[in-house]
């Protein structure tokens, strides 16, 4: 295992001219519309390289209106690590597991189709991505699981379609169902359907900005829930991404943020946090012989 200190170019599949060296000249594919395999909260259409291990730490701190006794927020926190891998260039897997909730969750995300121009013109970039995620927490009282296992189980569906305007700006829809197995009530629906957007805007050649939202269809909204908002930072370094955010809420898998955020952003509900993305090549790349 190798961990790269290079440009973060040569280890984004949708960043590396090796996938364009069977392409004709005549075809240009855009590169890097966004730095990271996630835009903040959620994902992004960008995939792992082949063969490219991404270890991700994603932190959320408590809201800034807790004051000086909370320390704005410090003295509490959500972890979730994960370990994401691109089993092609196209198709990115990944695992995680997060103390909100105890919940663990694994995805899959596949790159349908690729922005282009020149002689073959595509205008986005459209990613497919399911999740899988489980709940355990244990019951309160007893600590033992009372709840079945198939209703701790909660799925959702993304489909991720993103432009590239220019180089500075790029933005991106996110159609999303979130499917829970069982609900408290009858008055609730299993399926919530949620349309998010999220968009970066280049500002320096290592630093962005970005922004995203998630709007939950009435009908189908959870009752005394938020849509959920980030804004955030992008820093990029060698072989890493920092992305410092903040949102009003704590969750950081599909389900909890997008369905579960409680958390009031205007009125001062905002959790401070950040992602790490550190990408590790996995396997040597071949060098090409010469005769």
């Amino acid at each position: 295992m190798q961990a790269q200190d290079l440009n973060l170019d040569s280890l984004m599949a949708s960043e590396t001219k090796d996938t364009l060296k069977d392409q004709k000249p005549a075809t240009d594919y855009t590169i890097a519309t966004f730095k990271s395999t996630t835009i903040s909260n959620g994902h992004s259409v960008e995939t792992l390289h082949k063969g490219v291990m991404d270890f991700v730490i994603n932190h959320r701190f408590g809201t800034l209106n807790g004051g000086p006794y909370e320390w704005f927020g410090l003295d509490n926190a959500t972890v979730r690590i994960a370990f994401d891998y691109g089993i092609t260039n196209d198709l990115t897997v990944g695992i995680g597991h997060a103390s909100f909730d105890k919940q663990y969750d694994t995805y899959a995300k596949y790159k349908v189709l690729k922005q282009s121009s020149g002689v073959h013109i595509m205008p986005v970039t459209l990613d497919v991505l399911g999740s899988l995620m489980v709940r355990t927490t244990r019951d309160p009282a007893s600590q033992t699981y009372k709840t079945p296992f198939k209703d701790r189980v909660f799925t959702s569906l993304q489909v991720l379609v993103a432009r590239k305007f220019s180089n500075d700006f790029s933005l991106q829809f996110m159609p999303t169902l979130v499917h829970y197995n069982v609900v408290a009530n009858s008055g609730l629906h299993n399926d919530i359907i949620a349309l998010g957007i999220g968009g970066r805007h280049k500002i320096t050649k290592m630093m962005a900005v970005n922004a995203e939202y998630y709007y939950n269809l009435p009908g189908t909204k959870l009752p005394g829930t938020n849509n959920s908002l980030c804004l955030g930072i992008d820093i990029e370094t060698a072989g890493h991404v920092f992305q410092l955010i903040f949102t009003n809420g704590t969750g950081i898998a599909p389900r909890p943020f997008i369905t579960e955020t409680v958390g009031e952003f205007f009125k001062g509900d905002i959790h401070f946090g950040f992602n790490v993305h550190r990408a590790f090549q996995m396997k040597k790349k071949k060098k090409m012989q010469t005769s």
